[in-house]
């Protein structure tokens, strides 16, 4: 797990359960929520107790726990020590390893819902040899993995059983900030385990990225061993899934996220039908309207996304979408930090046309994009990394230069000579970057001696003079800040907004 105040990819692990006995006869039909018996206990207004409710609630959450082959280096390798443990020749060696998590169960039959990284290898070298579920009367069962879906972070499994409690989803979209909601789970290897806090907040956007970042935040404590568990409402509902936390130490700091029930319904009912799960692909880099961002382009923050880069052949550039283009409506959707661009395509119909508005140059225009289908995880990861090649050391002069420029940099135009240095084509046009102010915009955001400026809010420059005059431009149009794109050895071009500090 990774923390420091990041948002973590939680793999929120751990914890046995512990019994707890069902007011339902085992061969019933009905799931857990529902039926008057529900709707008695379940509380109206601030809840005098959640007792009633958790007594029928909690023998459909359950604990997972897989069992792993981990493949690690022999730490005595290359030591006095080396013969003596571990296979001889430098082999890795093979090493059990368990995982902890939640789930719940979703019908009388035995179909289980849990988080993907719950029943996955905790590293690259890692594989899953079996995955037990034990309910809260402590009988374990053998579980197959129906399918899982790594970019949603959801997965199915199934086990071998009949007339078990269940529980079903409920209507997230009908969730407010300030409802309460309940959490069950095996935290910290505690056993079966009921928390209760309010909704924090709706449509969550935790700066992932992805398709699915869009969570319900609560300050129901959530901690490692959580994943998969169910967040219920008052009325007995799972509107959510326990999925992430943010904290500073690796315990709950009450603020966790849950993936919503409107995301996880549709994608689950697939799972447990074996289907691969297809998804909205434009083919394009993109990032929020920052104050920078927005600055150097003179449009509102918070509205719209700017496009970094256009994947070759894919249905953004078959569209006619540029770098540099900022995208507003989706469809008639309203791009916002809310609703972001990778969430509406996603849910896109793969074929689907939709139009598209954008502003190209501070016109608004609007095209037409056939949605392709978003490639796999691993694929998508490649894509856009700007390798980190240290190009030449830093020139004193160049910084001492630097420093007396509006934005920070020294520059000078790309000659034959010096595009094969950096290893560029000579069809490469712009300004190389020769020194850099450590203490300007630029130097904060990584501008470093080597780097190409190609264009200024969207303007080719291949001379220092054009590059000055372009700063002198933005300035008399009352902006503190231009958008440059930079090109690093033969990586894909960057948008990088700095702010004129120097006058």
């Amino acid at each position: 797990m990774r923390y420091a105040y990041a948002i973590t990819a939680a793999l929120l692990l751990g914890g046995t359960a512990i019994a707890v006995t069902s007011q339902q006869p085992l061969g019933a039909q009905t799931a857990q929520n529902e039926g008057p018996a529900m709707q008695a206990a379940a509380p109206r207004g601030a809840p005098t107790s959640f007792a009633d409710m958790v007594e029928r609630l909690q023998p459909a959450v359950v604990n997972i726990s897989t069992r792993q082959r981990v493949k690690v280096q022999n730490p005595f390798e290359g030591t006095p020590f080396g013969s003596l443990f571990g296979p001889p020749g430098g082999q890795p060696q093979t090493r059990e390893a368990q995982s902890l998590g939640s789930g719940f169960i979703v019908s009388s039959d035995g179909y289980v819902v849990t988080n993907a990284h719950v029943v996955s290898g905790g590293t690259a070298n890692a594989s899953v040899d079996s995955i037990t579920v034990t309910l809260p009367n402590r009988k374990e069962y053998e579980a197959k993995l129906i399918s899982r879906d790594v970019a949603s972070d959801l997965a199915v499994l199934k086990i071998d059983a009949k007339g078990l409690p269940f529980v079903k989803f409920g209507d997230s979209t009908k969730t407010r900030v300030g409802d309460w909601v309940l959490a069950i789970g095996n935290p910290f290897g505690l056993g079966s385990t009921v928390t209760a806090g309010i909704v924090s907040a709706i449509h969550r956007n935790t700066g992932q990225g992805g398709a699915y970042d869009r969570f319900i935040q609560t300050d129901a404590s959530i901690n490692q061993g959580n994943s998969g568990g169910p967040m219920f409402d008052l009325s007995g509902n799972v509107i959510g899934i326990n999925s992430q936390i943010l904290s500073p130490t690796g315990g709950n700091v009450g603020i966790g996220f849950a993936i919503p029930a409107e995301t996880a319904g549709p994608i689950i009912d697939k799972l447990k039908g074996g289907e691969t799960i297809s998804r909205g692909y434009l083919g394009v880099g993109i990032g929020p309207m920052s104050d920078d961002l927005a600055e150097s382009l003179g449009l509102p923050k918070n509205r719209g996304e700017f496009i970094g880069q256009v994947v070759p052949g894919e249905a953004a550039a078959k569209a006619g979408i540029k770098a540099g283009d900022v995208v507003v409506k989706v469809k008639g959707e309203d791009v916002t930090p809310d609703n972001t661009l990778s969430y509406i395509v996603a849910n896109l119909p793969v074929g689907s046309k939709v139009p598209i508005e954008l502003i190209r140059d501070g016109k608004r225009m609007t095209v037409t994009a056939i949605v392709g289908e978003r490639p796999s995880e691993e694929d998508l990861t490649s894509f856009g990394q700007q390798p980190d090649d240290d190009f030449s050391n830093q020139d004193p002069q160049g910084s001492q230069q630097a420093m007396q420029q509006s934005l920070g940099v020294a520059v000078t135009p790309i000659t034959p000579t010096i595009a094969r240095q950096l290893g560029v084509g000579a069809s490469v046009k712009g300004v190389v970057i020769t020194g850099v102010d450590p203490s300007s915009d630029a130097g904060a955001k990584g501008l470093r001696r080597g780097d190409i400026i190609l264009t200024v809010n969207n303007d080719p420059v291949t001379t220092e003079a054009a590059l000055t005059n372009a700063v002198k431009q933005a300035q008399q149009a009352g902006r503190t800040a231009v958008l440059l794109q930079v090109q690093r050895g033969s990586g894909q071009p960057a948008f990088i907004p700095v702010r004129i500090t120097k006058q």
